[in-house]
């Protein structure tokens, strides 16, 4: 049986436990053993690490030792998969370039806060995207800073007063990426658990934990 864990913790405004309890079971359903850690220090055991075959990060800001960002990165790269979401991935440890580097981008701004925002589906062909169309958002819009190297699967537009110089600027937000043999998947959409109501944002995160696992 397939090993996932899910680590969770950090700011507790993106409800990291509420996220758990919606994905977790999803993973199990889907046949995976899914084991849950509250602490950083998960990272730290390399034979149970390696083991596994896919990483849920639930972690915003904090931040994270050396050694168990090593841990971490190490198993990755051995081919364990890792796929998350919005800032529980993708704000995580803004000191530690090395994991951003692996996730393809980092947060910088949601200018408006929460806000109406459409997504559009730039690889339709793509399994973790088939069969989506353009799907509207409520939430935070997210505009970060990303990796080139990226697969971009679909993208949002800005359009606000707020920051009207980044109008019309086309931002990705749902990629996958390879760190050495591992699999990298991340959606910026999920600022709270009740975004995963929106059926779309949810399947996307399914099937992109599911393309990331081995």
């Amino acid at each position: 049986m397939k090993k996932a864990l899910i680590v969770y913790g950090g700011w507790e405004g993106h409800e990291p436990r509420q996220c758990v309890d919606i994905f977790a079971p999803l993973l199990a359903d889907s046949g995976f053993d899914v084991d849950l850690s509250d602490t950083l220090d998960a990272y730290l055991n390399r034979d149970r690490m390696r083991a596994l075959s896919l990483v849920v990060p639930i972690w915003t800001m904090g931040t994270i030792e050396k050694a168990q960002e090593q841990g971490l990165l190490d198993a990755i790269k051995s081919g364990v998969g890792v796929a998350g979401w919005h800032g529980g991935m993708a704000d995580a440890f803004r000191n530690s370039t090395t994991y951003q580097w692996m996730v393809g981008g980092q947060w910088v701004a949601h200018p408006g806060g929460i806000l109406d925002y459409e997504v559009h589906i730039v690889d339709p062909d793509d399994p973790i995207t088939r069969g989506i169309d353009t799907f509207k958002m409520h939430s935070e819009q997210y505009y970060m800073h990303v990796d080139p190297s990226n697969e971009v699967l679909a993208t949002t537009t800005f359009q606000t007063e707020v920051a009207p110089w980044v109008n019309g600027c086309v931002m990705p937000i749902v990629w996958k990426r390879m760190w050495g043999e591992g699999r990298v998947f991340y959606s910026s959409l999920g600022h709270v658990a009740k975004d995963f109501d929106v059926p779309e944002a949810k399947e996307i995160q399914r099937r992109g934990m599911l393309w990331a696992s081995r």
